[in-house]
């Protein structure tokens, strides 16, 4: 019985992940009840009574950056929630539905052509399809699928190789988002004490900026399986383009509970990574967050992973140590990090202590 289940899970990775049919393929097969290997432990399901509604993030109007306030306001939610939205930011509403039609365009694809961008077929090492956090390493796997598009400044040559449903809409998503995110970079940096951005620390800091469109789509069981599982991001920021489905839930600043991340129309969801609170020796805080999956609509996002240049060295900077401040974090590798996250599945905030002292 038990080579039987071997052999089963075994025929499910193949489907899945080996042949790249993904989570969306198995959707379509009209299952009734999702595999095993996608049922969460009922301690890694969200507890609905841990849900606090009555408490939400931050939502920052950034129409007026040069206002102190709207820095101070920036600089206090990254320190106090590891996460707040922005409004009035500028980029425009057909930017920003572009980009998440050209999500559901792709995910929506005949599977032959979605194929074409697994890792081993792909054209380019800049765009991938992948499904799950990490299929080969971790006991359960997520209820997603999910195009990377890394863009490192090579971007406008490599997207020759993207999809064409997708290649227009992400880059003219990363030409408004670029200086938005060095923005709020130089805001959260400034609230260190440290200098701006400029040319040289934009390409260690900046150097690569991965763009997810990542497919949630309608799951049969979506009490039993998971989105994104507890985690917090190793980037410096992340910014997320949520549809107005919902399901991405944050740890509540102090205790166990969850808070739900409403979708606010035409806002961006931003939270710090371990990257940024490594280098404020904890001022500011990545927080844990995941993602439940929906029974009626498949559901889309689209992050932006700001990571360095992968042989950055990070560690806390030199003006937060100041006046004799201990330093909490060692100096490490960026490229070390990212593999020792990727080396497992999600296990909330539990890779940060790699880079502990």
């Amino acid at each position: 019985m038990m080579s039987e289940s071997i052999t089963e899970q075994q025929k499910l990775i193949d489907f899945v992940v080996n042949e790249g049919n993904g989570v969306k393929g198995l959707s379509q097969t009209n299952l009734k009840s999702i595999p095993e290997k996608f049922i969460h432990p009922p301690e890694e399901r969200l507890d609905q009574t841990l849900v606090t509604a009555e408490k939400s993030i931050p939502t920052i109007d950034v129409s007026k950056w040069d206002d102190p306030q709207v820095a101070d306001s920036i600089c206090k939610a990254a320190a106090q929630w590891g996460f707040f939205q922005i409004i009035n930011h500028g980029i425009p509403i057909e930017v920003l539905e572009n980009v998440k039609k050209a999500a559901h365009d792709f995910f929506e694809l005949p599977v032959e052509e979605r194929r074409k961008y697994l890792k081993e077929n792909s054209p380019s090492p800049s765009v991938e399809l992948m499904t799950s956090h990490n299929p080969l390493v971790a006991k359960v796997l997520e209820w997603k699928d999910f195009l990377i598009h890394i863009c490192d400044g090579q971007e406008i040559e490599d997207s020759k190789f993207w999809p064409p449903v997708s290649r227009d809409q992400v880059l003219e998503y990363m030409k408004w988002a670029k200086p938005l995110i060095r923005r709020i970079l130089n805001v959260l940096l400034k609230g260190l004490n440290t200098k701006e951005i400029d040319e040289t620390n934009e390409y260690i800091l900046m150097g690569k900026l991965f763009v997810d469109l990542i497919y949630y789509p309608i799951c049969p069981n979506p009490g039993l399986a998971v989105g994104a599982g507890r985690h917090a991001d190793i980037s410096l920021i992340t910014v997320l383009l949520q549809d107005d489905t919902g399901g991405l839930y944050v740890r509540e600043p102090e205790g166990n509970g969850w808070i739900h991340v409403t979708p606010v129309k035409e806002a961006l969801v931003i939270n710090i990574g371990d990257v940024l609170q490594i280098m404020s020796n904890d001022k500011y805080k990545s927080i844990e967050h995941r993602v439940n999956v929906n029974g009626n609509n498949n559901r889309v996002s689209v992050p932006i992973f700001v990571d360095p240049i992968p042989n950055a060295v990070i560690g806390p900077v030199p003006e937060v140590l100041e006046a004799g401040v201990k330093p909490i974090y060692k100096q490490v590798v960026y490229e070390d990090y990212f593999n020792h996250f990727f080396s497992k599945g999600h296990d909330g905030k539990k890779a940060i202590e790699y880079a502990k002292i």
